[in-house]
This record gives structure tokens, C-alpha cells and sequence, in this order.
């Protein structure tokens, strides 16, 4: 693994533990030479990221879309930014340029593009980890969720477990790095639909 994508919120939220997580991930991609992708904005915790990764001297590319550029969000101080036209080729050009995934709290955005990567490894179309970095308990409804969905046969066990989860940004890029696919088919057996 050479290269992190992070999603992450354009807003800080409402704990100072949120912020505090983004300056560990970069520490931790400082640490292990890891180079970070990320939505190429310089507000919320996606400024924060890329403000403590370049101090670190990680290189930082963003990748953001013109929309979003021109009401001014990018970050400028990036060791690259592509422009990209939608959201969707934001989404593409961010997986194609990472080794793995981490999303760290945000809302929508965030939850949208943390499922479709982890939704394309369900099917096969990549084979990289996928991560969530928490802290103070705030993907634990979501983890539960997850959970539950297995519980009511709506997600494979296998491909639960394709979606990683940790509260210490180095400890989990290290189970990225040794995260192994399981080799699952997608589809249930049709004697069991």
C-alpha cells in the first residue's frame, strides 16, 4: 500500500476529538511513507487532513470537482489537485489513484463514497482494503447496523468483514497494509434466496 484515499466531513463537527483523529491519520501517513488522496477541499476535516499531512511532508492530492471549485473550497497548497467535471469522476479518479480506503466522521458524502468503495469490493471491482477510523463511538450505530444486516441475511459474513474498523489511525493503516480479500462470490446460492 503506497497510497490512502480519506473521506472525510467538510464540516469539523462538534468535538475537538474529530479533528484530533485527522492529525493522527496524517502522523500515521507520515510515518509509514504513505501518500494521501483526499477530496481536495480546505474546509472541515478534509483541511485539517491536508494541512497536518503537508506539514508532514506527505504528498497530498486532491481531487475535486469544478463545481466545488469554483465556490472556492480547494485546498491551494496541495502537492497536486485534479479538477474534475462530477461528483462521479471524483469518486473514480480518487479509487484508481489509492491503495486502500479510510473514511474518518462526515455525513453524507462521506457515508456515499465510504459504501460505494465498499460496495465495489462486494463485487469484486477492486481489491483494496476499506476502513473506518473512529473515534468516540461515532461509527458504532453504523458498525451495529452492519452487523444487524447480517443478522437478517441482507449482508454475507464474508463480506462484512471486508469493511475494517479501528480507533487508532496506525494500528488500523497496518492491518491495511497485511488486509488480505477474502475470495467471495457475490451472490447468494439461489437455494438460499
Amino acid at each position: 500500500m503506497r497510497t490512502v484515499a480519506v473521506f472525510c466531513g467538510s464540516a469539523v463537527g462538534t468535538r475537538a476529538s474529530y479533528s484530533e483523529l485527522a492529525v493522527g491519520l496524517a502522523e500515521a501517513l507520515a510515518k509509514r511513507g504513505l501518500g494521501l488522496v483526499y477530496g481536495g477541499g480546505s474546509v472541515g476535516l478534509m483541511g485539517v487532513l491536508a494541512d497536518a499531512a503537508l506539514a508532514r511532508g506527505v504528498a497530498v492530492e486532491g481531487v475535486i470537482p469544478k463545481h466545488l471549485d469554483d465556490l472556492e473550497v480547494r485546498h491551494h497548497g496541495l502537492t497536486k489537485l485534479d479538477v474534475v467535471g462530477s461528483m462521479h469522476e471524483r469518486k473514480a479518479l480518487m479509487a484508481d489513484l489509492a491503495d486502500g480506503f479510510v473514511a474518518l466522521p462526515g455525513g453524507l458524502g462521506t457515508l456515499e463514497e465510504l459504501f460505494e468503495v465498499y460496495t465495489w469490493g462486494q463485487l469484486g471491482l477492486h481489491n483494496k482494503p476499506v476502513a473506518l477510523l473512529d473515534v468516540d463511538g461515532y461509527y458504532a450505530p453504523l458498525v451495529a447496523f452492519l452487523d444487524h444486516a447480517v443478522t437478517e441475511g441482507f449482508v454475507r459474513p464474508e463480506h462484512r468483514s471486508f469493511l475494517l474498523h479501528g480507533v487508532e489511525a496506525g494500528e488500523l493503516l497496518d492491518r491495511m497494509a497485511l488486509w488480505i480479500p477474502p475470495s467471495v462470490p457475490k451472490w447468494l446460492d439461489r437455494a438460499r434466496s
